[in-house]
């Protein structure tokens, strides 16, 4: 039996079936941030969207731990979560949902706490199923917890890109800078990249970015290019108690156009930095070294 056939009976459930990919990696992507509040997971959930209308095969990978809530964001009921793959209550199939746009993505819930812990069988299990789908996919993407815990550690410095997002709030520069700090003392390799939510304008987003890329500069001799901004726009908020992702529910508003443009930078920057991809197996080889 084929991959391809494999994979379809593996999606057998779904209205989408995917199709392998010829030798690509996809493109691991963590999403990061210093403290809650700045929007994290709703520039996530709309990156990923973002992406998918440009024609990429997305995956999006709740993984905040305690915290989960991609699918209340979309609202979209999830019959089954990680935890049910991990107890091999159901495949990589059956759990990956789909929400508005066609967009694949992975519930958290409790199951998030147990993948710290698996059995050396249960890790290889999960494994196999992860590096299945991964085949056909041109980004993953895994939306983790705010701050810094060992697991969020683990998952950034185990992608092949994370993407801090800030605001111009002190706190949330002072605490985006603190976690490039670590990470970067701990794991020199992790590719950061910076994105400003919640700015006033153009020129608020910039100084904010100046502010970190400058400290990061001076003091971890790190480059962290600025991605781009997203405006503060009261839209979002409205999607949020909707429950539909903002660049759905209003598309012309100033955070779908601003999304747009950061999944546009982000292609630009990808197809020009094409050799730093290691896809899900340097992402598990990295994922394995870490205590």
């Amino acid at each position: 039996m084929d991959q391809a056939q494999s994979l379809r009976q593996l999606v057998s459930n779904k209205d989408t079936i995917l199709v392998p990919k010829d030798g690509v990696s996809a493109r691991i992507i963590t999403v990061c941030s210093g403290k809650g509040g700045v929007g994290k997971s709703n520039f996530t959930l709309n990156f990923a969207l973002a992406l998918k209308a440009m024609g990429r095969k997305v995956l999006l990978f709740d993984a905040d731990i305690g915290m989960a809530n991609i699918d209340v964001l979309m609202g979209v009921s999830s019959k089954y979560n990680l935890y049910h793959l991990l107890k091999r209550e159901a495949d990589i199939g059956q759990i990956i949902q789909t929400g508005p746009g066609g967009l694949q993505f992975i519930a958290g819930g409790s199951g998030m706490d147990e993948l710290f812990s698996l059995s050396e069988s249960d890790l290889n299990y999960f494994t196999t199923q992860i590096a299945q789908i991964a085949d056909t996919m041109d980004f993953i993407l895994f939306d983790t917890g705010a701050g810094l815990s060992k697991e969020t550690l683990k998952f950034i410095s185990s992608a092949d890109d994370c993407l801090v997002v800030t605001t111009p709030e002190p706190t949330a520069i002072t605490d985006a800078y603190a976690l490039m700090k670590v990470v970067h003392n701990s794991f020199p390799e992790t590719s950061f990249r910076l994105i400003v939510n919640q700015a006033g304008d153009e020129r608020e987003a910039k100084a904010t970015s100046d502010k970190i890329r400058m400290a990061a500069s001076r003091f971890l001799q790190l480059d962290i290019p600025f991605l781009g901004y997203m405006s503060s726009d009261a839209h979002v908020v409205q999607a949020v108690k909707k429950q539909v992702p903002f660049s759905v529910a209003f598309p012309n508003s100033a955070a779908a156009k601003d999304v747009q443009r950061l999944a546009q930078n982000y292609l630009a920057a990808d197809s020009a930095e094409p050799s730093k991809v290691e896809g899900i197996k340097g992402f598990i080889n990295r994922w394995l070294k870490r205590k």
